[in-house]
């Protein structure tokens, strides 16, 4: 009788999981409303430069994604006012859980948990009412010659961790990763070449049909760069130059 009533209150836990998930999902796609993105910026090497770039963070310096998202709604023909609305949360001082490289399907799957437990602890406690995107920025001492690490996004959770550099020279490539993984949390997919970052056309280009079709003009914000040549690609400075491609705006739900 209780080995019964203990998985009677797992399946309803896991029922509930499920539900939430899907209305979530549902909600984030359905372009009626803002979305509330929150940004908690994390020194990722403890270094006093990096405080010092994250004490001078406004809301206002992640602006561009807000009028990129609108931008690119407007042009797919949704009509909502200011579809995502950008706040800075506080700085976070616990650094995520990171993935085990060698840890395979259940140990991503395993990480994924973790994640999204780790981002309701450390950033609820500042969150009165839940964002419906949470956005953990890792800022890094831009003087130190190092490839930062990969960013990702989950749409279970509606999570994302960014891995930046804290100078106002690269704050708009910062912008252009953050509003790449807040396409994650939509439910967006990759369309670049793991490994080199070279977009794969046609739905990694933004102009899939342009003749000749290099060098394109901008980049699509799911193939990440802009690619000027079969095997060459640029990291665009601001999202000036990025568009969200028809293959991307259907998988969130822009277009039908």
């Amino acid at each position: 009788m209780f080995k019964a009533l203990r998985i009677a209150i797992l399946l309803l836990i896991l029922l509930f999981v499920a539900v939430g998930t899907w209305l979530a999902k549902s909600r984030s796609t359905d372009w009626n409303n803002s979305l509330w993105v929150k940004v908690y910026p994390i020194n990722a090497d403890g270094s006093e430069i990096v405080d010092a770039y994250i004490a001078q963070l406004e809301t206002d310096d992640f602006s561009d994604i807000e009028e990129f998202v609108a931008r690119e709604v407007e042009r797919y023909g949704r009509t909502v006012h200011r579809p995502l609305r950008m706040e800075l949360g506080l700085p976070v001082r616990e650094q995520p859980p990171a993935i085990d490289p060698d840890g395979g399907v259940f140990g991503v799957m395993s990480w994924s948990l973790k994640l999204r437990w780790w981002a309701s602890r450390t950033a609820g406690r500042q969150d009165d009412i839940t964002p419906d995107v949470r956005l953990f920025v890792r800022y890094h001492n831009p003087e130190n010659a190092y490839v930062l690490e990969n960013s990702v996004g989950l749409q279970k959770g509606m999570v994302g961790i960014v891995n930046a550099r804290a100078s106002r020279r690269h704050a708009g490539a910062n912008n252009v990763v953050i509003a790449h993984e807040f396409m994650h949390t939509l439910g967006a997919t990759d369309k670049y070449v793991l490994g080199t970052g070279q977009p794969i056309p046609p739905d990694g280009l933004a102009e899939p049909d342009r003749s000749p079709l290099y060098p394109q003009r901008w980049a699509e914000i799911m193939g990440g760069r802009i690619a000027v040549a079969a095997d060459d690609a640029l990291v665009p400075k601001s999202l000036k130059y990025t568009v969200i491609g028809p293959a991307t705006a259907r998988e969130i739900r822009l277009i039908e």
